[in-house]
């Protein structure tokens, strides 16, 4: 009986606050209109950060593997001040072939090696050139640590390393140019004046931290030594074979690699490690620095919504004195009006961080289709926007209900 008495109390209060803000729609409109505003900044700030971070991940997935670590004459020279790039180019020996086998021997049990130099060429197929190709050499194993996303023919295999195969696999960017419409598999094109096979093309992987992703053309490292002769250096790509150890397979390559320098406890490593979470670090620090603004400026849009709402239900308030006059001298209780304030103003803003939702997904949607950015309103950024929305309604309507809690009777009563 008194659940079903508290029930219709809280229905007749509802009923009542949505025939006040359908009453003057365009009052409830202007603090709906401000509140999707502020709502949909959140959710947009949310939803860009999410993005920002799965753009983050996914660029180190793409340039060097998710769990993979590169093993270096300097790993990123770009990085580093001119005095410590002149204090490594002097004490780092370049990475030979040897080094490669000695860690491959010693360590390969536990952890995938593959050796790598690139240089930038032209490639073409008979009238079409395709300029500045990251011309690479690599070995097969690479695809046991890499993610190529070969989607014709295949990758490179031990046997192309073995004879020095002539064959290639080639990015999007250059099949596209030198192939227009057609399936460059099995066809041939020309780096340095020789001929080779195209025996796999990528999907299209965009860009990692700035540089495209779909302009190799890649070739066994014996080829490419052939073609060009012996690289200044290698740049070794390595995982753990159980990637829940690659903490221990960096450690092991680092142990082996001192070992094969004869470096002795105390002397700094003549070699340079990159690590998952090194590469990954300029865009977490990115994705810090754009937090730090970020929520604030959300937080003052959201703020600005309560007061817009809060000014809404003030006026409403101030319109309907003697109807709440009137009501109180029916009997109706201080907290009968207090729940029906903040009742209006919760609607209000219901409707409006609905609308601000909204906004967003179809904003999120419409980005997605017309680039490669990773944007989508998670379920938990919705209710957590919806959830923001109801508090920002409650706190809006908090002044005016005390505010109309507190009209006097018989002065509301007299009032024309």
């Amino acid at each position: 009986m008194l659940f079903s008495r508290a029930l219709s109390t809280v229905h007749e209060a509802i009923g009542q606050a949505a025939r006040t803000a359908v009453a003057h729609p365009l009052r409830s409109g202007l603090g709906a209109l401000a509140m999707a505003v502020g709502v949909a900044t959140v959710a947009t700030v949310i939803t860009a950060l999410d993005g920002l971070s799965d753009f983050a991940r996914t660029t180190t997935a793409r340039a060097f593997g998710a769990d993979t670590f590169v093993l270096a004459r300097i790993a990123s020279p770009g990085s580093i001040g001119r005095r410590e790039l002149e204090e490594k180019l002097a004490r780092n020996p370049a990475l030979r072939r040897s080094d490669l086998r000695f860690l491959e021997e010693w360590a390969g049990e536990d952890v995938f090696y593959a050796g790598s130099a690139r240089r930038e060429g032209d490639v073409t197929a008979g009238s079409r050139s395709f300029e500045n190709a990251a011309i690479t050499g690599t070995s097969a194993a690479l695809a046991d640590i890499r993610e190529l996303a070969v989607e014709g023919g295949r990758f490179l295999s031990r046997e192309d390393e073995t004879r020095a195969a002539p064959v290639v696999v080639i990015g999007r960017d250059v099949a596209d140019a030198l192939f227009p419409g057609l399936d460059p598999v099995g066809r041939t094109l020309r780096v340095a004046g020789r001929a080779f096979e195209v025996i796999g093309v990528q999907t299209r992987l965009g860009t990692a931290a700035g540089a495209s992703q779909d302009r190799y053309v890649w070739m066994p490292l014996t080829t490419w030594e052939r073609l060009y002769g012996a690289p200044e250096t290698l740049q070794v790509f390595a995982r753990a074979r159980d990637t829940a150890r690659t903490i221990e397979a960096e450690d092991r390559t680092r142990a082996t690699m001192r070992a094969r320098r004869r470096l002795q406890p105390g002397v700094a490593d003549t070699f340079d490690i990159l690590s998952p979470s090194a590469a990954r670090g300029f865009v977490a620090s990115l994705t810090e620095r754009v937090s730090a603004a970020a929520f604030p400026l959300s937080a003052m849009a959201l703020l600005a919504s309560i007061v817009v709402v809060t000014n809404t239900t003030l006026v409403s308030v101030t319109q309907r004195t003697r109807e709440i006059g009137v009501r109180r001298a029916l009997g109706a209780t201080r907290r009968q009006i207090v729940r029906e304030v903040l009742l209006e103003s919760t609607l209000i803003a219901l409707v409006g961080g609905t609308a601000g939702i909204l906004l967003v997904v179809g904003a999120s949607s419409a980005v997605r289709a017309g680039t490669t950015a990773p944007l989508s309103l998670s379920l938990s950024t919705a209710l957590w926007s919806f959830g923001s929305a109801t508090l920002a309604g409650v706190l809006s309507g908090l002044y005016p209900a005390q505010r109309a809690s507190r009209i006097d009777i018989v002065a509301a009563v007299r009032e024309e």
